[in-house]
């Protein structure tokens, strides 16, 4: 079998070290393997011309069937035999990152879960007898990727999960490693290919921060059980064949999971929907506002008992009350940024650029907002740098 074309490099079967595997990002066009059989095997869907984008496999998330794929999870894909001609993995990146995402809750650890999914099964791709689709198989791959992943790891969390709210006169200086907090995804993604707007809206609300946190406390087979329910609608006995396990079995741990986060009082797949004239107005009011440093006008697009959170830091603060003495305090550095909007975990997003040496605007943290009432809720303000490039943002302003 031939070489595996990387866009660093070429990667050989069996060079299979962990390094490799995080550095090493299969070709942006369809990687194709030839399978021992011919029942399995795929054509794959090409990418609209010029676009530079991949093919992919439009997904059924939380009630919404996508019905063109006309299939189920497990279903026998067949196509012409002209075209049956190589196994494209490739085209699945993209559900397969938001899947792995919502397991991992994070960005980085959800690119490593899926490029060493599809290197195993390229290096499977010959023992692949064709009993189940290519996609369950991956879908088998990645679970059992993010379950090992999962076995050393402690869940990650948000601050407002691990304390509670502090002054604003509390100085910044408990952190925790970069490892223990949830982190964002971009919608891009996660989002299939071709997904029309109702499509788009109920994937954004699936990768929200709350569920995806609430996720986050669910044992692991208890969350793959969930998503694979609940968010990508496969059927008990899909799900019982992937996990090695029975229909009851699925059925007990889904019903647990579903306690757990009706406890944290979130749904999966709730009702999502797109931002309307005054969510816009409201976001444009809070820009003009943050970027002038206007407090009065601050607290006018704020709930009464927003809060706001800076991971890695440990701390979080809460109220109308409190906030401004931040910004006014330990957060006077702030003043002068500038904010680009960004479409980041289902939710209204800013990349926040403060005064740095020189005169220039550097990086300094991602801020994913939560909207309630006509008014802002939340601000988590991710300070990991790091976050600017995988999303595509430049070094500086």
């Amino acid at each position: 079998m031939p070489a595996l074309t990387a866009r660093s490099g070429l990667l050989s079967p069996s060079d299979d070290k962990a390094s490799q595997l995080r550095n090493t990002t299969l070709s942006d066009g369809a990687l194709s393997v030839k399978p021992n059989t011919e029942s399995d095997k795929t054509a794959s869907r090409p990418a609209a011309a010029g676009t530079g984008e991949r093919g992919t496999v439009p997904l059924s998330v939380a009630g919404t069937s996508v019905a063109r794929v006309g299939q189920t999870p497990t279903a026998q894909m067949t196509t012409p035999a002209a075209e049956r001609d190589d196994l494209d993995l490739e085209r699945y990146r993209g559900e397969l990152t938001g899947y792995c995402y919502r397991m991992l809750g994070s960005t980085f650890d959800a690119d490593d879960a899926v490029q060493e999914a599809l290197v195993r099964a390229w290096q499977a791709a010959d023992r692949f007898e064709g009993r189940s689709s290519v996609r369950s198989w991956l879908y088998r791959i990645a679970t059992n990727v993010c379950l090992d992943h999962l076995r050393s790891r402690q869940r990650r969390a948000m601050p407002m999960d691990l304390s509670s709210p502090v002054p604003s006169s509390t100085p910044p200086v408990d952190t925790a490693p970069d490892h223990a907090w949830l982190e964002p995804v971009a919608d891009r993604d996660v989002m299939p290919l071709g997904a029309d707007p109702a499509e788009q809206a109920v994937v954004r609300d699936t990768v929200r921060l709350a569920f995806v946190a609430a996720l986050q406390v669910l044992p692991p087979r208890q969350r793959a059980v969930l998503i694979l329910r609940e968010v990508l609608c496969w059927s008990a006995a899909d799900v019982a064949e992937l996990l090695g396990t029975t229909v009851v079995s699925v059925n007990s741990a889904l019903q647990r999971a579903r306690a757990t986060l009706a406890e944290r009082q979130v749904e999966p797949g709730g009702q999502p929907r797109e931002l309307g004239d005054a969510e816009r107005d409201l976001l444009a009011r809070y820009v003009q506002a943050f970027e002038r440093y206007d407090m009065e006008a601050l607290v006018g697009v704020l709930h009464e008992d927003a809060s706001i959170s800076m991971p890695p830091f440990r701390m979080w603060m809460q109220g109308i009350d409190q906030l401004p003495g931040w910004y006014l305090g330990h957060g006077i550095g702030c003043k002068g940024s500038r904010l680009l909007p960004l479409e980041v975990s289902g939710s209204p997003a800013f990349a926040q650029y403060k005064p740095g040496p020189g005169g220039r605007l550097t990086p300094w943290c991602i801020q994913v907002l939560e909207l309630r009432d006509g008014r802002i809720a939340h601000i988590h303000h991710f300070l990991d740098t790091r976050l600017f490039a995988r999303f595509g943002l430049p070094a500086e302003l």
